[in-house]
């Protein structure tokens, strides 16, 4: 199921401007530096593909998403990179590159055991020998979720110059288990009242991601609590993994 805020055009317009660099692109690029072919799972708008080859990467650069709408926006900005409507249940490669990421906390969207089984198990498929399987989710002792509160809100310009307002709110204030719902509300002359769209996040610990690689085939080589690649600690904000081939 796509997430209806990437699926409306007028949002997935809005996306780069609402989620620009940083350090996280700048860990990521690093790797992409260093990887012939490189699959980007959920890549929205292709932000960091798009960043890769603008600094002259030749290889083989594979962003796959289910949201046609942000597709549009990756297609227009880059049209020389492979870019792939669908998702890792229809879509599936064998060995074929060195490094596959997940980005922009891509990995917390997948709500099941089975969909992340699914995931996993196809980024194992696509990845060579020696390859890597790279991704971040927040960590759930750092209880992020409390600083989503609709005083917190982010105002960025459209593209046409008006002003766009976004806000969001976790509903209810504690966490389902190991998943957050939440509110993301957008307001701007675009639309005649504000458009609220709900959503849904999964938080997993470290241990509970670890059992899950495992049994996918996949050990964990490295893992990190921040971009700065420092330790995974209780409070750290970040889950970095880095993955390959058992």
């Amino acid at each position: 199921m796509v997430d209806h805020v990437f699926a409306d055009l007028s949002l997935a317009a809005l996306y780069d401007r609402l989620n620009p660099r940083g350090p996280g692109d700048d860990f990521y690029l690093g790797l992409l530096r260093e990887a012939g072919a490189v699959l980007d799972i959920g890549c929205g708008t292709g932000q960091l593909l798009r960043r890769a080859r603008a600094e002259g990467h030749r290889g083989r650069l594979m962003g796959l998403d289910p949201a046609a709408a942000m597709l549009v926006q990756a297609r227009r900005a880059r049209p020389d990179i492979e870019w792939v409507l669908g998702d890792v249940r229809v879509r599936r490669w064998q060995q074929d590159f060195d490094l596959v990421v997940m980005t922009g906390h891509a990995f917390q969207e997948l709500l099941t055991d089975d969909d992340i089984r699914t995931c996993l198990h196809a980024a194992r498929s696509a990845l060579r020998d020696g390859g890597r399987f790279v991704f971040e989710t927040r960590n759930p002792a750092a209880r992020p979720w409390e600083r989503w509160t609709p005083d917190r809100v982010h105002e960025i310009t459209a593209a046409d110059g008006t002003p766009v307002r976004v806000w969001h709110e976790v509903q209810p204030h504690a966490p389902a288990r190991d998943r957050v719902h939440f509110t993301e509300t957008y307001a701007g002359p675009h639309w005649p009242t504000p458009q609220v769209h709900h959503s849904t996040l999964r938080f997993l610990d470290a241990t509970a991601l670890n059992t899950l690689l495992t049994e996918a085939g996949l050990t964990v080589t490295e893992q990190y609590g921040d971009w700065a690649r420092g330790p995974l600690t209780p409070m750290s904000p970040e889950i970095i993994t880095v993955a390959g081939r058992a």
